[in-house]
């Protein structure tokens, strides 16, 4: 991609360095009344020059960094502004087998930058040895100092009802009102009918996966692939220029949008690990600058060796103060200067790694305590592939957390796994054993079915294995368990009786998820059964296999899934933020489990391996609702409490709900809900 636009910078004489003229408290490029000053944190660096770029990419200036105080080089470069095109080269030790890589020969991106001038690129120019190095200036994104910053914005803190996860490219290539340029564009975001789908919806927090700019994992140039997910980053406090190629400034249009109408905007943050990777992996800015610091090592023989607990081939040292820094930095200036209300912090658990994880390491602890991020909305992936990785309802009340726990054993009930019957409860009725800890409630928990790492809902119930051939590793990535089905045949089918069976199971599916308790969140596209061909693990496809197909979504589903956040708005018994005890208030329990026979159920009952329907009788304040879960491929006569009862929503339209004597027939594979009729 070539370089993108850049405001031009004036230039009243010839740049020069001011002599000790730096400060060292803003990291980064600051454009002040007397020039840039520019501050980077290095411990290890001998030397730390800044490269001036023309519009024509040559390299035109090169000033070393003549301040050093506290481990920041710093120097203050008269006669340039906002728009000047930068890069950094640093020098010291040179030693690989103990983590050392400086080279003046790399060029190297601020890690503060705001804006970059174009995306990364891989080639095996930027890992050469320092021997036989040659300047990777034409290879390596320039960074641009940034101006004046915007009116500082105030975070959208009110807990979501309903989070939607996007990729922003793979969201907006087909949308019909998305067109040209705007494209596979955060900008793209903005059109009316975007919007207009997630009022629709009910959606409240659309969650935007990595912002950040990234570069393409090592193996996929050759396959002919590239990052479709993002998660890969370089420069945190820089959107890639993919998604925003006019500048940061198209983020914060779209945050002031979608706060008009009530919508938060969450980022996906991945401050576990960088796409420097491995010993292999390019030099582009932090193992240039400073590899000790920002990375966690081992030593092994004596040699250094890169920690992988993310998988990656490097983990962020977070527990570091430099690296805490710019975490916080670059959270705040997501919130206050492009408006985001919140984030996903992707394998959150790296963020409490010291080196074991710790619930209550500085990290998060800084996070939790920051004024600006503590109104935030804030979520943790809580688990990384390292040793002792899984700290499901570690985080505290200030984090919300997925529960990997509620997808899978949801998908195990559906899928039809015997003994389900007490999980199904314990996952419905909020996953209290996990959550209801220290003053946190039910909404800790986003409950979900499907995300971007896995199958689509369709896919769910269309395959019983991946395929992901399409990514060039003879399918071996990806998980094997998914706990799903495919309804009699393996893949897309024309028999009208499993295709059927299959939008009926996703419906089931999508209201068990919605009659939850907890926060739902669903991914882009489920609700309009959209496929990737059995991919679970769509990274390298920014193609149509990710691309939202919107001109053959299913109209009625996406219609049925905003039917589902409306009942759930409209009904407290179902959403109120609190724990369920089935205890007498009042006069009234707040939920009775009934067997389909209509008696509460018994300890025989709950260890009944084959219990396959379940009633939560639900009750808060003068709203009761009653709702009937029923997997067998059969109808079930439920006999319900005494009085009158209506359909309030069921997952099985086609099927009408009888009502006889004191029963109501059940669809198969459905969820049904009833409410009293209300005079």
């Amino acid at each position: 991609m070539p370089p993108a636009s850049s405001p031009r910078f004036a230039l009243s004489s010839t740049p020069a360095l001011v002599p000790l003229g730096g400060h060292t408290d803003h990291l980064g490029a600051t454009a002040t009344a007397e020039g840039v000053n520019f501050a980077v944190y290095s411990e290890s660096a001998s030397a730390i020059w800044v490269c001036l770029f023309d519009e024509q990419d040559k390299e035109i200036e090169r000033f070393e960094l003549d301040m050093h105080q506290d481990n920041v080089h710093a120097g203050l470069i008269a006669n340039i502004g906002p728009g000047a095109r930068y890069g950094l080269r640093a020098d010291g030790p040179y030693d690989p087998d103990q983590g050392y890589f400086f080279d003046p020969n790399k060029l190297l991106v601020d890690p503060y930058a705001r804006h970059l001038d174009r995306v990364f690129v891989r080639s095996p120019r930027l890992r050469l040895a320092r021997e036989d190095a040659v300047d990777t200036a034409e290879l390596v994104p320039k960074a641009i100092v940034p101006g004046g910053g915007n009116d500082l914005a105030q975070p959208r803190k009110k807990v979501p009802g309903l989070y939607y996860e996007l990729n922003v490219r793979g969201f907006t290539m087909r949308h019909p009102s998305v067109q040209g340029p705007l494209r596979g564009t955060v900008a793209g975001l903005t059109t009316r009918r975007v919007i207009d789908h997630f009022k629709h919806l009910g959606v409240d927090a659309v969650q935007l996966m990595p912002t950040a700019a990234w570069i393409d994992e090592g193996h996929l140039p050759q396959l002919g692939l590239t990052n479709a997910w993002g998660y890969n980053p370089v420069a945190y406090f820089a959107v890639d220029p993919r998604l925003a190629p006019r500048g940061p400034q198209e983020l914060r249009v779209m945050t002031d949008a979608y706060r008009k109408v009530g919508i938060a905007v969450i980022l996906d943050v991945v401050y576990n690990h960088t796409g420097e990777g491995d010993s292999e992996g390019p030099i582009l800015s932090m193992m240039g600058l400073d590899p000790q610091t920002y990375y966690r090592w081992v030593e092994v023989d004596g040699k250094k060796r890169l920690v992988n607990d993310t998988g990656t081939g490097n983990t962020l040292r977070c527990d570091h103060p430099a690296v805490q820094r710019l975490v916080i930095e670059s959270l705040r200036y997501y919130v206050e200067e492009l408006g985001v209300s919140g984030f996903r912090f992707d394998l959150a658990t790296i963020l409490g790694r010291d080196p074991g994880f710790n619930p209550e390491a500085e990290m998060l602890e800084k996070i939790k305590a920051d004024p600006v991020l503590k109104k935030a909305i804030l979520v943790a992936e809580p688990w990384d592939p390292g040793p002792g990785g899984y700290g499901l309802g570690k985080f505290g009340k200030e984090f919300a957390e997925h529960n990997d726990t509620y997808r899978d054993e949801i998908r195990a009930f559906w899928k039809g796994e015997n003994g389900k019957i007490g999980a199904l409860a314990g996952k419905v009725s909020g996953s209290a054993e996990i959550f209801d800890v220290a003053g946190r409630k039910p909404s800790a928990g986003v409950n979900m079915l499907a995300v971007h790492d896995g199958f689509t809902l369709r896919d769910l119930v269309s395959y019983h294995d991946k395929h992901n051939e399409a990514n060039g590793e003879h399918n071996r990535d990806g998980h094997n368990h998914n706990s799903s089905w495919n309804c009699g045949v393996e893949g897309e089918t024309d028999d009208e009786a499993i295709n059927h069976a299959r939008k009926r199971d996703v419906r089931a599916l999508l209201a068990t998820l919605f009659l939850s308790r907890g926060t739902p969140l669903i991914q882009q596209g489920d609700e309009m059964y959209r496929t990737q061909q059995g991919n679970n693990n769509a990274y390298a496809q920014d193609n149509e296999i990710t691309w939202v197909d919107w001109e053959n979504g299913d109209g009625a589903l996406v219609d049925f899934v905003g039917a589902l956040k409306s009942f759930r708005k409209a009904h407290p018994a179902v959403s109120h933020d609190h724990w369920l005890t089935g205890q007498d208030r009042n006069g009234a329990r707040d939920v009775m489990w009934l067997h389909p026979d209509g008696r509460e159920m018994t300890v025989a009952d709950w260890n009944d391996s084959g219990a396959s329907v379940l009633g939560m009788h639900l009750r808060h304040k003068d709203d009761e609702v009653l709702v009937w879960f029923n997997r067998r491929v059969e109808p079930v006569v439920a006999r319900l409490p005494e009085g009158e009862w209506a359909v309030g929503i069921q997952s099985d339209q086609s099927f009408e709900v009888a009502f006889t004597e004191g029963t109501a027939t059940l669809p198969p594979r459905s969820v049904v809900a009833l409410v009293r009729p209300r005079a």
